[in-house]
């Protein structure tokens, strides 16, 4: 948990001042192509002559951007809906029919592969960050959606839930008021998982071409661009994005996971 913690913060710092702070220009050449790791220049040049280490400092801050304004809206919808689809369940008519359409329409966005369905989404007009993160927004819905109705199905058979209506409150006051705040922490727990999983997926997008555009500072498409040099013997060039990406990720997947354990009694040791 300590050193995906530690992961996150540089990542924050970098996405803060990392442009700033990087050596050489991170979108226009250097100096020569594909120059090896040397003291000058640590992770090499790319095809370009795009100074590798500079582009890694600034990815961050298209990364974790896409990823985390991504989450956040995925986080409010998804927590919204579920509240929904979870205390209206055995509710009136109109309730139960809205909790129904709800769950089908998640099932249906769920029913396809995630990463073809976010490149068809995006494919609809052109690449970009702000399509890349209505993408990711749209398809990371129904994973808070189903944490969140679980949770509430738990929440809503409480004793404090029927006292609160009994005391004059009205069933969405109650359901957002009274119920919501206790069935969060299944939601809040997996937040950075799906950062991690976001940041992955947009280095998916970007690889395939479906991403932020070039000359961007971004993950993937630096692998894109390096990975065809590979075969020639200039292996630096995509080798250092894809570790920071995969350090990135799972960072990110340690610290959900292990927040997990943390916040939850019975699992400590």
């Amino acid at each position: 948990m300590m050193f995906g913690l530690c992961v996150i913060v540089v990542d924050l710092c970098l996405a803060a001042v990392g442009p700033a702070i990087a050596p050489y220009p991170t979108q226009a050449p250097a100096g020569n192509s594909l120059i090896p790791p040397n003291g000058t220049h640590w992770f090499g040049t790319d095809v370009s002559g795009m100074d590798i280490f500079s582009r890694v400092l600034a990815t961050p801050r298209i990364d974790l951007t896409i990823a985390l304004v991504s989450t956040v809206i995925a986080f409010a919808c998804g927590v919204a809906l579920g509240v929904v689809s979870g205390f209206f369940q055995q509710g009136e008519r109109a309730g139960r029919i809205a909790s129904a359409l709800i769950m089908r329409i998640a099932d249906v966005v769920q029913a396809f592969p995630m990463f073809v369905f976010a490149l068809a989404l995006v494919g609809l007009s052109r690449p970009s960050a702000k399509n890349v993160i209505i993408a990711l927004a749209f398809l990371n819905i129904p994973f808070f959606l189903r944490l969140t109705r679980g949770a509430v199905l738990q929440v809503r058979s409480k004793t404090f839930v029927e006292a609160a209506i009994c005391a004059g409150n009205s069933p969405l006051r109650a359901a957002f008021f009274h119920v919501m705040p206790n069935a969060l922490a299944p939601a809040m727990v997996h937040f950075s998982t799906t950062v991690g999983f976001s940041i992955l997926l947009t280095a998916g997008l970007s690889f395939v071409g479906a991403g932020v555009p070039p000359p961007t500072p971004e993950l993937g498409l630096m692998i894109q661009v390096g990975a065809q040099n590979m075969i020639t013997g200039q292996w630096w060039t995509a080798l250092f994005p894809g570790l920071c990406l995969a350090v990135t990720v799972l960072a990110f997947s340690l610290f959900g996971d292990n927040l997990r354990i943390f916040l939850d009694p019975t699992n400590r040791r």
